[in-house]
């Protein structure tokens, strides 16, 4: 349990298990590293795992300006070259792997293979069959959380994006201690949400990306997260597509001895041949 400054900011990490590969994870909007608390165990048997808060998250720093992508992207680059982990297998939740993608395409020399579950980059959505129609609804499924938030209502607002991501009646079989980490980082959701740039990405920069990469969603997610997920994969040189049956948009979670095996099968597979 450490912290670190980078970029301005102090990041809080942690550091796991004594031998193999780098393996850094990276959380989602709301949470923070905790989301891992079920994998890092069985995947600390098999890899050093780095997770952390990303910034404006729970134990680390949130700044006085609003912040973007970039700033976690160069946030993200920076603490693994501080730690000195590179090459690494990195891996992406929801935001994080929107992050995880955006490094990929600017220093792909920190890479030794890419894993992300569902990045919410809806820009791509654009040009799908039915896409403009997708786009209405999340932006109206976003816009009304945002409205919450902003009028002072934040566990209304929490409440709405979980029951909307996870399902109805999901907010009230949360435990208490994790409701309490999500209603703390809202604001941070809402610097996102504000970032013209957080739901988007370069394919053709993020397709110079030659390492190998595996794509993931849940079989129970929402509909537009496997035809993001077809897009990104699509223009990968290297990349593999998984699905999760069972789970929805947090596999880690839910399904925390798939989702370990799916990584280490595949970071070993794809190891080995280099």
């Amino acid at each position: 349990m450490s912290t670190t400054t980078v970029n301005g900011v102090r990041l809080y990490w942690e550091l796991t298990g004594d031998g193999g590969d780098p393996l850094v994870l990276v959380h989602g909007s709301w949470v923070d590293h905790h989301t891992w608390d079920a994998v890092v165990p069985l995947l600390s048997r098999s890899f050093r795992v780095l997770t952390y808060d990303r910034r404006g998250h729970s134990q680390s720093e949130r700044a006085d300006s609003p912040g973007s992508i970039r700033e976690d992207v160069a946030d993200l680059a920076a603490l693994i070259e501080e730690l000195r982990l590179a090459p690494a297998h990195i891996v992406g939740s929801s935001m994080g792997g929107s992050i995880v993608l955006r490094l990929a395409g600017e220093r792909p020399d920190l890479f030794r293979s890419l894993i992300v579950n569902e990045p919410p980059l809806m820009s791509l959505l654009a040009g799908e069959p039915d896409g403009q129609a997708m786009l209405q609804t999340i932006k109206g499924r976003i816009d009304a959380v945002v409205e919450l938030l902003e009028a002072g209502d934040i566990e209304g607002g929490v409440r709405q994006f979980v029951e909307t991501m996870l399902g109805p009646g999901v907010w009230e079989q949360i435990p208490p201690e994790i409701k309490q980490i999500v209603i703390f980082n809202a604001p941070t959701f809402l610097d996102e949400m504000r970032d013209p740039e957080a739901l988007s990405i370069d394919l053709a920069r993020l397709g110079r990306f030659s390492h190998p990469a595996l794509l993931t969603h849940g079989e129970q997610s929402p509909p537009f997260f496997p035809a993001i997920v077809e897009k990104v994969a699509n223009v990968l040189p290297q990349s593999e597509r998984k699905t999760f049956l069972g789970a929805g948009h947090e596999p880690e979670d839910t399904h925390p001895e798939d989702y370990v095996a799916t990584l280490t099968e595949f970071i070993t597979r794809v190891t080995s041949t280099v």
